[in-house]
């Protein structure tokens, strides 16, 4: 096998050559008026702040922020009970952990939010490793004896990449035995670049279970059935949820582990990542769930709840929200669940087709024989900085040619647009994404070759 040359037009990638040196590091700053705690590699910034319920309040692609951050709630601390006036739910946004299923019927439901410990209370933050090809930050909140469970996190951002890697402990504090999911809820910004409204460019995809526990492969938790902006394809298997501001919230079983949403306004990606376990209980039996802040009303706590048409009272929120599966713990034990995050530029209002944990598929590859030559062609998202390759293969599926594709970067889209001299003997083509850091070669699509 040997490295063939090749001359082809890869779109987008100028950005690249001048981005700052990629290492990570561990930061003390300040955001909208907190004091933060920032991982950041040049690529992405995560900034957590341990004073509001240990929150991730932003997660940026270079400039591209995605998390909504309530304006009139930016830079305040929770009062010492955790809890506004009355009682009130501080809803600071950003991300944060909280216990599933949520509900108001009986002690093993959440009746939260608000909750003035896992979610208003304050989070000790400790230092992990600040040096090497990765950092790491941990958060822990008090114990909370109306769950009867402790959370704590594990945030860890690694160089050249814009891989988010979380785990995310909860710890029964209790004296009886308890049972819960964890539950990522991640409040995305909802709202227009130039603040005139909701974004209707901001879109989700993920996909459907073919084999879904939901007769429609998704399941109506509140709001009406007809909400337009979830927009299931049943061919396809995949839910697109539009931003249509318009309140409504459903759960899916999902069973592929990824989120992809794309803000269509600068063409910037956040990717959520789990593993789906099949033979396990999911609260709501749901993995995947949206929550749309929007018009119209749902009923909760007994009453049909109507939504105002106020943006301050009823903000552009749209929320993604992955779940763990059910976790039976005794007094004294912990459960850890992994999932992860992931950025990109697809370069405008694209469809997500396809993700990986190497990137996503916009315009899936295709592999044309014109000539002599092998045409490559589609539009992708990588996560780390590094080199793309087709790497080929014969009838037998041996490796028989690798080709350069140049460089790719997470801060520029990967249109790709080649004609490569290939051996004859060539019937595959993988698209794969060398790490420019510490790696191995990661997989983002693949097609067999067209004559």
């Amino acid at each position: 096998m040997k490295t063939i040359p090749c001359s082809l037009r890869v779109v987008a990638l100028l950005l690249l050559f001048s981005l700052p040196a990629l290492g990570s590091e561990v930061v003390k700053t300040a955001y909208r008026g907190w004091k933060c705690t920032a991982l950041e590699n040049g690529l992405v910034e995560v900034l957590a702040v341990p004073a509001v319920g240990g929150r991730v309040v932003q997660f940026k692609l270079g400039n591209a922020e995605f998390l909504w951050v309530n304006p009139q709630l930016a830079g305040k601390d929770p009062p010492p009970g955790g809890l506004g006036p009355g009682g009130k739910w501080l809803n600071y946004g950003g991300d944060k952990l909280w216990p599933a299923p949520q509900g108001w019927d009986n002690d093993r439901q959440w009746p939260g939010p608000p909750d003035a410990v896992l979610d208003g209370g304050v989070y000790q933050c400790d230092l992990l490793s600040d040096h090497g090809r990765a950092v790491t930050l941990r958060l822990t909140s008090g114990k909370d004896h109306r769950s009867g469970i402790q959370f704590s996190r594990t945030i860890r951002l690694e160089d050249g990449s814009t891989h988010v890697a979380f785990d995310a402990t909860m710890t029964n504090v209790d004296d009886k035995p308890r049972r819960w999911g964890i539950w990522s809820h991640t409040q995305l910004d909802g709202g227009r670049h130039d603040a005139k409204g909701h974004n209707p460019q901001l879109v989700a995809y993920c996909p459907m279970s073919a084999k879904s526990c939901f007769p429609k492969g998704y399941g109506i938790i509140f709001g009406p059935e007809d909400n337009p902006s979830f927009q299931p394809d049943a061919s396809a298997h995949m839910m697109r949820v539009a931003y249509r501001y318009r309140v409504g919230k459903i759960g899916l079983d999902s069973p592929t582990g990824w989120i992809a949403t794309v803000n269509g306004e600068n063409g910037a990606a956040f990717v959520q990542r789990f593993t789906f376990e099949p033979a396990r209980d999911y609260p709501e039996r749901s993995s995947v769930e949206f929550w749309l802040n929007g018009l119209g009303s749902f009923r909760a706590w007994g009453k049909e709840n109507v939504m105002k048409d106020d943006p301050l009272e009823n903000p552009y929120v749209f929320e993604s929200e992955m779940i763990s599966p059910y976790a039976r713990l005794k007094p004294g034990e912990s459960y850890t669940w992994h999932y992860d995050w992931y950025a990109c530029r697809v370069g405008g209002d694209c469809p997500v087709l396809d993700c990986t944990s190497t990137g996503v598929t916009c315009e899936r590859l295709t592999a044309i024989r014109v000539g002599d030559k092998l045409r490559l062609q589609g539009r992708f998202g990588v996560f780390s900085m590094g080199r793309a390759e087709a790497v080929l293969f014969d009838a037998g599926m041996g490796r028989c040619g690798i080709v350069d594709l140049g460089p790719v970067s997470p801060a520029a889209p990967l249109l790709l647009s080649a004609d490569v001299a290939v051996p004859a003997a060539a019937v595959a083509a993988k698209l794969v994404v060398r790490p420019a850091v510490g790696q191995q070669s990661g997989e983002l699509a693949g097609a067999v070759i067209a004559h």
